[in-house]
């Protein structure tokens, strides 16, 4: 059993008046998908941006491959916990519509000045799973279509090497051979022994890359265990989502 890089103890995230999550428990193990599942409004992207430093945490902990990364008295801002290896894709993508998709992977590695820093070898990598950055290398990001921009927003997430990738949504309005296209990357990153949290709604993408589910609802966890059980039992997928995955095979 891998162990747990990522575990959260007892989160809870309050945005302004609002009490958001409400005493959250996760493990992502390494080099495991976890998919975090749930109805909208669940809480899903507050545990993202809380685990991320964008939002802080009130009460409990998050700690990182055994550091405490989130907490009272031991919250890290968020440029702190990227040097960790951590990398987030939000649902809106995060790209720079007005800069080109060359300036857009440059401005994602930390290590690099001009496109001559980038690592060759890393960079016709991540030709190889998204061929229409290549294609596209001088084009303004803004241009590119939605499965493009979906694209180029994971690139900029693995332009250089991470531990830890937390995506927002990733399959959100794309067409389906788009979607084919993200699962096999995200294979390709498994491979590689990266970790993904991932948030999702397509429950293809999610069965199809899946290691381990955690599915919430009213900001807690309320179910946690493999991703081929829940695939597997209707009965459960109905109780904790109100829906059947054979629905959207």
């Amino acid at each position: 059993m891998a162990d747990a890089l990522l575990t959260l103890s007892g989160v809870h995230t309050h945005i302004g008046a609002y009490h958001i999550l409400h005493g959250v428990d996760l493990q992502v193990r390494e080099g495991e998908v976890t998919m975090l599942l749930g109805r909208n409004g669940a809480g899903k992207t507050t545990t993202l941006r809380t685990i991320m430093g964008l939002w802080p945490t009130g009460r409990g902990r998050i700690a990182f491959d055994g550091r405490p990364i989130g907490g009272p008295g031991g919250q890290m801002a968020t440029p702190d916990i990227a040097q960790f290896g951590i990398a987030y894709v939000p649902e809106n993508m995060g790209i720079f519509g007005d800069l080109t998709v060359k300036e857009n992977l440059l401005l994602a590695a930390r290590g690099a000045r001009t496109a001559d820093d980038l690592d060759t070898r890393r960079l016709e990598w991540i030709f190889g799973l998204f061929p229409a950055l290549k294609k596209f290398w001088l084009y303004p990001a803004g241009k590119l279509s939605g499965g493009q921009k979906q694209m180029l927003a994971v690139a900029r997430a693995i332009v250089e090497p991470r531990r830890l990738l937390l995506i927002d949504e990733p399959s959100k309005g794309l067409a389906p051979s788009i979607i084919q296209n993200l699962i096999a990357a995200f294979n390709e990153l498994k491979r590689q022994r990266t970790t993904l949290l991932l948030v999702e709604q397509n429950f293809m993408m999610a069965k199809a890359l899946g290691d381990r589910v955690a599915v919430m609802d009213d900001g807690r966890v309320v179910h946690a265990g493999d991703m081929a059980e829940l695939a597997a039992d209707e009965g459960l997928q109905q109780r904790l989502l109100g829906l059947s995955l054979a629905a959207h095979q």
